[in-house]
């Protein structure tokens, strides 16, 4: 790799790769001032190579991007593809070949990123990924970097835009759920398919990411608890108002006792929270520190421009041949997180049941959460749905174990008109 021209090849000109190309030729002279090189853009590899593009003159366009990885001027292969397969296989040969690698994809990192890691550390190269958590917000390199002196003691928060926009819409208009992610989709922030999004599984990818970031171990994504927000009812957003509260789509871990405990849920946030205040579309993280205490990250978490200048800081990072720690850990392939079992977790809950409107509903509801070690905070009841009225509770401090086992006890014993709403409150 030239200290006087950095090469590289791209995969994918979707809308973070436009961004990047647009961001790269805008700053050409800043990044020559911080860097010393000149950035040379070569290829880039798409899908349809017939279609016009917005390039710079002399970038060769390729239908295969398993060339950029053989290519031998190429110094730096960014991969903005998306998808796991054809994504991983690109990296590992890129990295094989001597590449640097710079990515976007969180899925591809929190599932099958340890091997990566691994090769990475093995081809001492760089493998950089700002722009996989929360686009344009500095997380990766805050906690790999300038948090190194401090020992990160709990994270959270809101990663996925799509999210976090349609529980503002449904918290500042009123809006129905469907109503909320139809018109993101209109906007453009969510998918057709929004599964990702709304089922939770984008912020988990980002959380498994952030978690080997601040503790040095793998948490993995396939035993993260997860809970999305699908067909969250408008009613549970009034009543979390009426406590004082706003529901986010929460990514969170924390140390307890030795163990980290994580997972992905629906959360009530104080309404005085700065959290409970990130609104449309964009992305939060809040962080304490032994050292620093609590750090509020905020900023647009998607969009051409905000990740494309996540993609740029690695690369501008690699130009000045920062190519190592990729975990922000000496110990480059990480061990297994000694993980609390999910059903220990404990936290104070929101609860909402719909019974019928009879003499000593309450009382059995309020039993069958005692006889669990359950206890009761606040309580409301009122308005009626169908012959159902909802019964709102809030509780002290539980576990995930006790909470599930009242609720079954609840159904079986015929209590519920629908399922129960159970959602943890933020601490």
């Amino acid at each position: 790799m030239s200290c006087d021209v950095l090469t590289i090849g791209l995969a994918g000109l979707g809308t973070v790769g436009s961004g990047f190309v647009h961001l790269l030729s805008e700053n050409k002279e800043e990044l020559r001032a911080r860097t010393g090189c000149d950035i040379r853009l070569k290829s880039v590899a798409v899908r349809d190579t017939t279609r016009q593009r917005n390039l710079p003159d002399g970038v060769q366009l390729l239908n295969d991007p398993m060339q950029l990885a053989t290519d031998p001027e190429i110094d730096v292969v960014i991969e903005l593809m998306g998808g796991i397969e054809t994504a991983k296989q690109l990296i590992a040969r890129s990295l094989e070949n001597g590449k640097q690698i710079i990515t976007a994809n969180k899925a591809l990192l929190a599932e099958e990123g340890a091997c990566l890691f691994r090769l990475a550390e093995e081809k001492k190269a760089a493998l950089r990924y700002e722009a996989s958590v929360a686009g344009g917000i500095p997380i990766v390199e805050t906690l790999k970097e300038s948090l190194t002196g401090n020992r990160i003691n709990s994270l959270e928060g809101i990663l996925n835009g799509t999210g976090n926009y349609i529980l503002s819409e449904m918290t500042s208009k009123g809006r129905t759920f469907d109503a909320a992610l139809a018109d993101a989709q209109e906007k453009g922030y969510a998918e057709a398919d929004p599964t990702l999004d709304i089922d939770g599984y984008d912020t988990a990818h980002k959380l498994v990411l952030l978690i080997r970031l601040a503790w040095g171990v793998d948490y993995p994504y396939t035993e993260m608890p997860i809970r999305g927000i699908r067909n969250l009812d408008r009613m549970d957003i009034e009543f979390a108002r009426e406590f004082g509260y706003r529901i986010k789509l929460l990514g969170r871990a924390k140390m307890r006792n030795g163990q980290l405990e994580a997972g992905v849920f629906p959360t009530l946030v104080n309404h005085t929270y700065l959290l409970a205040r990130v609104g449309g579309a964009f992305n939060a993280v809040r962080l304490e520190g032994n050292a620093v205490g609590s750090l509020f990250l905020h900023g647009l978490g998607a969009g051409s421009l905000p990740t494309a200048s996540a993609v740029l800081g690695d690369l501008v990072s690699i130009a000045r041949h920062n190519n190592r720690l990729n975990s922000g850990f000496y110990q480059q392939v990480l061990p297994k997180a000694n993980i609390l079992p999910p059903e220990q977790a404990c936290s104070t809950y929101y609860m909402r049941f719909m019974v019928k409107d009879d003499p000593g509903v309450l009382r059995d509801l309020a039993g069958a959460l005692s006889d669990q070690g359950v206890s009761i905070a606040q309580a409301i009841q009122k308005g009626q749905s169908e012959g159902a009225v909802p019964l709102v509770f809030m509780t002290h401090e539980a576990s995930v174990q006790a909470v599930s086992k009242a609720v079954d006890n609840m159904r079986r014993a015929d209590f519920l008109l629908a399922p129960a709403i159970c959602y943890r409150v933020m601490g």
